[in-house]
């Protein structure tokens, strides 16, 4: 590390208490989505999160500007130029149940940081804009501009995107911090769809009530499954992102294998239980239903069953499925086809092709190089299987906040991350924008 980085980095860490205060006044805001209403197309909360947070940036010294009530952002710089973008969120997921320090908070105990969005994603988008304050009291030199962005829907589909592009030029590179280190040069495609199955005789019948926590983002981890003969099965498993099944306990694979240890049901419900666990339990890997794709650079493809409905003579089971950068949307669909069972057919819900950016580019080499600098760590590039802004808003890539080895995290309870990796990411963050505008 040169000398000027050290003294940015010395910087950094006496900022450590203004930026825990500002953190902690946009964190205290539930900025969950919510129901439209006038002015706060994402809900007020999401709103109040983005307008406090350009309110602190103001208070810091920089142009600050409210897009279509959908994103705002913070800039250094010469508003006629291209721009450097760091592109957050301050929206956040529910808080869910089961915490033990209050979600819409920061609460430090023992060096660690509770709170939603701690991580995902108000952490460390706030720390790129005490970051770019740092460099700004620095009078380091700035011949690029740069703006900070705070959406306000990344986690319900990027809707604020084309709001924010409607208006404003997209940046000319730049990157999220919402997903991993060191920098990710490709987002995996992604795809979920519905399995829908009709059942020819009256085995739907025995079932009354099926009903658990079932979410797009995460593996399930509640059940209730009441039969019409009175009994009721009760179900725990363990939640963890989609994105990361092999974390977790399913609830809806655990509850079709324990009807084939324990004869539950019978007909076609029976045998489709059966075809399910079969295909589904504990294989995360597309290995069941012979859709066993992988590449080197991205791994292998990941699936997640996170909803089934019993309903209408029909099940109709949710799948979230993330594919290696080598393969195609319709090479899995048609894996998955050729396994289904009887009376079945697929439709798909959602699609998101793989993105992937030059890994030459100047911007990589430099993201590289400062987190090699400040980690000790291996900086080559890699790709995720998140799907980020990076997917929507164009010539940005994702670049942190979590280090190797830290997943299932960010929407579980009691979300965290420790003081010294919050700061680490102020640290690395500030560094790279301090090359990048050179």
């Amino acid at each position: 590390m040169n000398e000027q980085q050290q003294l940015i980095k010395e910087a950094v860490y006496n900022r450590k208490g203004d930026f825990f205060t500002g953190l902690k006044s946009v964190m205290q805001i539930n900025s969950v989505k919510a129901k439209e209403v006038d002015g706060a197309p994402f809900g007020q909360g999401a709103k109040d999160a983005v307008l406090k947070a350009l309110e602190i940036a103001k208070s810091m010294g920089f142009e600050t500007k409210m897009v279509n009530n959908a994103m705002g952002y913070a800039q250094w710089g010469n508003d006629n130029e291209d721009y450097i973008g760091v592109v957050g969120h301050l929206d956040v997921v529910t808080e869910g149940t089961g915490w033990d320090y209050e979600p819409f908070d920061l609460t430090e105990d023992d060096g660690i940081l509770y709170g939603r969005g701690v991580l995902d994603n108000k952490g460390p988008i706030m720390s790129n804009l005490y970051a770019l304050s740092v460099l700004k009291e620095l009078g380091i030199k700035n011949n690029k501009t740069v703006r900070i962005v705070f959406g306000s829907d990344e986690e319900s589909g990027s809707a604020d995107i084309p709001m924010y592009l409607a208006a404003e030029k997209a940046p000319a590179y730049g990157y999220t911090p919402d997903c991993k280190y060191p920098a990710v040069y490709g987002e995996r495609g992604v795809v979920g769809f519905d399995i829908v199955t009709t059942f020819s005789d009256n085995s739907l019948s025995q079932v009354k009530e099926f009903s658990g926590n079932f979410d797009r983002s995460s593996v399930p981890d509640t059940l209730k499954v009441e039969l019409s003969n009175g009994s009721i099965v009760e179900l725990s498993g363990k939640r963890a992102p989609s994105n990361a099944p092999e974390m977790g306990e399913n609830v809806i694979t655990l509850f079709a294998l324990k009807d084939q240890t324990e004869e539950l049901l019978t007909g076609e419900l029976h045998e489709y239980m059966s075809w399910l666990a079969t295909s589904f339990h504990d294989k995360h890997s597309g290995e069941g239903v012979g859709a066993t794709f992988s590449d080197e650079d991205s791994g292998s493809l990941q699936l997640t069953p996170y909803e089934l409905k019993l309903e209408n003579n029909q099940a109709i089971l949710s799948i979230s499925i993330r594919y290696p950068i080598s393969a195609t949307e319709e090479d899995v669909i048609s894996a998955i086809t050729e396994n289904l069972f009887q009376n079945s057919e697929i439709n798909v819900t959602r699609r998101m092709a793989s993105t992937v950016f030059d890994k030459t580019h100047p911007m990589i080499n430099i993201m590289s190089d400062i987190y090699e600098t400040c980690t000790g760590l291996d900086g080559t590039p890699v790709t995720t299987t998140g799907a980020t802004y990076a997917r929507s808003m164009p010539n940005i890539i994702a670049f942190g906040p979590s280090f190797p080895g830290q997943k299932g995290i960010a929407h579980n309870k009691n979300e965290w991350m420790t003081v010294d990796d919050l700061m680490k990411n102020m640290e690395i963050y500030t560094l790279t924008l301090a090359e990048l505008i050179k």
